[in-house]
């Protein structure tokens, strides 16, 4: 709606212009008194403060945690993540999580998480229209389009395009698993 009522008075302003130098046409109103500037609007919130507050990724952000990633998620970016919600996590075997959230398997953790992460802003539209993408940890995650539905290393796409400032999420409804290497 926004965008039509810009395009509309971009229309009618010259037609106006035109009429009131021409000395025809209505005279203009008074000008109504300016109104303030308002402040500037708060910057958008990183991933992981953007993950925090879903409430839908507890257990993502745990693993973040144990992993050490926070500030690198915290960074400049730009990244997208492909990011399992807590219900992708309990599909695990009972168990899986905590024992990767030790820390004599933060290695393990770490390759796993590194392996949701594109260093890169894929907005699903993007996503679409690739087969593969290389992820922070050097290997590839495989897209495919099934109709309406993206597979990520056959997980589902369940939500596109979280904006965060610092990239974007696209909230899987499983945990992908880096190839052994």
């Amino acid at each position: 709606m926004r965008g039509l009522r810009v395009m509309g008075v971009v229309a009618v302003v010259p037609l106006v212009v035109i009429a009131v130098v021409m000395g025809c046409g209505p005279k203009p109103a008074p000008s109504p008194p300016a109104a303030p500037i308002a402040p500037e609007r708060e910057a958008a919130k990183d991933i992981v403060e953007v993950a925090m507050e879903a409430g839908q990724f507890e257990n993502l952000v745990a693993a973040v945690e144990a992993a050490g990633l926070v500030e690198t998620l915290k960074g400049p970016g730009p990244f997208t993540v492909f990011a399992p919600n807590d219900d992708a996590f309990a599909k695990l075997p009972e168990g899986a999580v905590d024992n990767l959230l030790k820390p004599e398997n933060k290695e393990q953790l770490t390759k796993i998480l590194t392996y949701h992460v594109v260093p890169e802003k894929l907005m699903a539209a993007d996503v679409t229209t690739m087969t593969s993408a290389t992820t922070v940890n050097g290997q590839d995650l495989t897209f495919k389009v099934e109709g309406d539905t993206v597979m990520v290393d056959g997980a589902k796409v369940i939500g596109a395009d979280i904006m965060a400032s610092n990239g974007v999420i696209h909230v899987i409804d499983s945990v992908v698993m880096p190839k052994e290497e």
